[in-house]
């Protein structure tokens, strides 16, 4: 949307053809598409149609690697996440792309865990997870190797000189253009609807949607970006300081906001037998901070407050009567 509003032309993927006209429906109600759109059929994990979407392109952002729900719950992240990479990258290079972006994860600059309840240094970009680490989760695990790749593609060279710059975003929040949104402000939809009735003791550092949109297109043509990594952050909450925010700025629409914190014990007993709970235990009771320093001072990038980016997601919900 961001892009075609900046007068760019737009060749975007899906799956399958059939999301075309749902596509085309949503991002028309908030610019105006002209012939600037163009939509190809392309998996990840298939060679067709990559050469066909990223011929003759000046740059290419690829921004997509799937989580585990939905569809993939309980499915192999790793696999999709690395092939996808690959494609998209060898593909953008054969056809021409000058520029590539790649929207890694603040999941792939993952310190050590630190003891107790906080962190004394902000963690930066020069930072890389340890995928040998015990207990390292198959998202961050994914997120961290298809990175690394698309670093060492661009090092091996070959077809062209393309250049590469990745963003690091945090858990994104920030309004929604329709039904399909996150799953980050799923967590915000659940709370509104009541379905989180006491919230585990876990640490956010988030960014705003608009803001991140901003980063990328910022690497996209930036000289000062070309080759660099990028964390995409604000500031930090607990989850149930989510809550609070919410809770203040609802006022009576917040009844069924959650109050109260789990105890780390009863997460954990519960994880158990539910494997979406067995992800998040490693990070109970954690807090870490991450920097954003980088970004401001190379690309003069101004994140909002996460307070900012916490409520208007949840406006965006309600006023489209999605909770």
């Amino acid at each position: 949307m961001e892009l075609l509003k900046r007068g760019y032309s737009v060749r975007t993927t899906v799956r399958s053809l059939i999301r075309e006209a749902e596509l085309r429906s949503t991002v028309s109600k908030f610019v105006n598409i002209d012939d600037r759109l163009t939509v190809f059929a392309a998996d990840l994990l298939a060679d067709q149609g990559w050469s066909e979407a990223a011929g003759g392109i000046d740059y290419v952002i690829h921004v997509a690697s799937p989580m585990g729900v939905g569809e993939y719950k309980n499915q192999d992240l790793v696999a999709p996440a690395r092939e996808g990479t690959r494609r998209v990258l060898e593909a953008a290079r054969r056809g021409g792309a000058r520029h590539a972006v790649l929207t890694s994860s603040l999941e792939a600059a993952v310190p050590p865990k630190v003891r107790g309840s906080s962190a004394a240094i902000p963690t930066d970009e020069a930072v890389w997870t340890n995928v040998r680490a015990r207990n390292v989760s198959n998202y961050r695990r994914a997120k961290t190797l298809a990175e690394q790749d698309a670093w060492a593609l661009i090092k091996e060279g070959g077809h062209g000189a393309m250049t590469l710059t990745t963003i690091l975003p945090s858990f994104i929040q920030g309004p929604v253009m329709g039904a399909d949104y996150s799953g980050s402000v799923d967590l915000v939809a659940r709370m509104l609807k009541g379905e989180i009735a006491a919230v585990p003791k876990l640490y956010f550092a988030i960014v705003d949607i608009r803001d991140l949109v901003d980063l990328h297109l910022k690497a996209m043509t930036h000289p000062r970006a070309v080759g660099e990594r990028f964390i995409g952050t604000s500031d930090s909450l607990w989850m149930l300081q989510i809550a609070e925010v919410l809770r203040e700025h609802l006022g009576e629409r917040s009844l069924k906001l959650p109050t109260a914190e789990a105890p780390n014990l009863m997460i954990r007993l519960a994880a158990v037998s539910n494997p979406e709970l067995r992800q998040i235990t490693l990070g109970l009771g954690v807090r870490r901070e991450f920097t954003s320093a980088k970004a401001e001072r190379l690309l003069d990038w101004r994140p909002r407050p996460a307070r900012n980016s916490i409520t208007d997601a949840a406006d965006s919900l309600l006023a489209k009567g999605l909770v």
